[in-house]
This record gives C-alpha cells, structure tokens and sequence, in this order.
C-alpha cells in the first residue's frame, strides 16, 4: 500500500481545498410590486411586500 513519504504542510493542505471554499454570489429575484430587487423569499425592503400583501408598514 502506498504511504506518503512527508506529512503534507497546512498550506499545502488548505491551498488544495481553498477552490471548494469559494463563496457564491446571493440569488436575486425582482418585487412583483415595486419592481426592485430582493432576496428570494424574503419581505421586500423597499416596499414591504410579500406574497401581494403587504406585510411592513413603509413610511
């Protein structure tokens, strides 16, 4: 059976697994109401909406 002749250093450990480290932008989606962009499943913040009715009073 083969064995590794040194010990792998943590940089050399951690370089190789940075590439599944990456970080993925947010998805975003348009209010159906005011036509901003939100978060997906979330209360709009410019206008207050969610699912057509309003759930945050905006001023």
């Amino acid at each position: 059976m083969a064995v590794p002749k040194r010990k792998t250093s943590k940089a050399k450990r951690d370089s190789r697994r940075a590439p599944n480290m990456r970080k993925t932008a947010p998805a975003l989606s348009t209010c159906p109401h005011c036509h901003s962009v939100k978060m997906p499943h979330r209360v709009c913040p410019v206008c207050g909406y969610y699912d057509g009715k309003q759930i945050v009073a905006q001023d």
